[in-house]
């Protein structure tokens, strides 16, 4: 098993940011691609930004310019900056793993439990 385990959510004034940050831990062989999905109440949770294990990056079109994902493979973290937060990026934001417990196993995703992030004044 493969636990996730968000930090660095909170409330925040319109065009604040914030750093995401999701910590790996558990049976891991390789960590592939990582993410962060985020839903707001009463929509679907969504993809917020996605990157590869080689580092390839893929965002939503409202976060392009304003959020940065990365990864620390060594430390098997992956954080996201925000910055020039509105109002509507208010959600609850996840963070998920695509990863193999031994070399020859299959990929299997996990998802962390969520962290709020608020927009407000």
């Amino acid at each position: 098993q493969v636990q996730l385990v968000e930090s660095g959510g909170g409330l925040v004034q319109p065009g604040g940011s914030l750093k995401l940050s999701c910590a790996a831990s558990g049976s891991i062989f390789s960590l592939n691609a990582m993410g962060w999905y985020r839903q707001a109440p009463g929509k679907e949770r969504a993809l917020v930004a996605a990157i590869s294990s080689g580092g390839g990056t893929n965002y939503a079109d409202s976060v392009k310019g304003r959020f940065t994902l990365s990864r620390d493979n060594a430390k098997k973290m992956v954080y996201l900056q925000m910055n020039s937060l509105k109002p509507e990026d208010t959600a609850v934001y996840y963070c998920n793993a695509y990863s193999r417990q031994y070399s020859t196993g299959p990929l299997h995703l996990y998802w962390g439990q969520g962290t709020q992030v608020t927009v407000s004044s």
